[in-house]
């Protein structure tokens, strides 16, 4: 199973203090030291099961040249309309995807093109399924542009997520489904698309990053 490079030190660090207790629990003869050994173990497999990145269809089969996919795993929440104050100036849809601390938490791009403008901001922690989380926040907002096609979107940290981490920037390219970044801990990702585009996900679906299809550009 793929890990995604940021979640290393993770795995790692609960493994030094399981070995120092499983070993003196050995040398001594004390059980409890070999018991106690043992949730740092799990802590060990929960980071390695969160910090996962599994291969998506997007990885080897390109999407079509229309297709919006879904830029992480989760629970639509919304799906459509725009939440108020929340989307960029202008006449957009909003998709936004919740994830849970069990979901993989590697971000894709939800669409082609070059990142035309990118920045980050600093914010609150607050829970990532409440509205006012989408613009109070700590959050990365990349824009994409290919041709005169433009797509907005945003990773945003939860209440457990305390970094955010965007791996590409202005005069990129991505493809769409590309891995861009991670998001440590549960958080929520928001795409911001023309009313052009026809949304084909509803509130409440389950979606997979880099291969649901959350929205589609009219037959060009």
């Amino acid at each position: 199973m793929r890990i995604d490079p940021a979640g290393w030190p993770f795995i790692t660090g609960p493994l030094a203090p399981a070995a120092l207790l499983a070993a003196g629990g050995r040398a001594t003869g004390r059980r409890w030291a070999r018991a106690a050994a043992w949730p740092f173990l799990g802590l060990s497999a929960y980071m390695a099961l969160f910090f996962r990145d599994p291969d998506r269809r997007c990885d080897s089969t390109p999407a079509g040249p229309d297709e919006v996919l879904s830029p992480a795993d989760g629970v639509v929440m919304v799906s459509g309309e725009p939440q108020e104050g929340v989307a960029p100036e202008g006449d957009w849809q909003q998709v936004s995807v919740f994830l849970s601390v069990v979901d993989v938490h590697v971000n894709r791009s939800p669409y082609r093109g070059e990142v035309v403008e990118s920045s980050y901001r600093k914010g609150s922690f607050l829970a990532a399924y409440r509205k006012e989380s989408a613009h109070r926040n700590e959050r990365s907002e990349l824009w994409l542009r290919d041709g005169d096609r433009t797509v907005v979107f945003r990773q945003i940290v939860g209440v457990l997520a305390r970094r955010i981490v965007t791996r590409t920037g202005v005069g990129q390219t991505l493809a769409t489904g590309e891995r861009m970044g991670l998001m440590k801990f549960g958080s929520r990702m928001d795409v911001f698309l023309p009313p052009e585009c026809a949304i084909t996900v509803t509130k409440g679906q389950r979606v997979r990053g880099g291969e649901t299809v959350i929205a589609r550009w009219p037959a060009g």
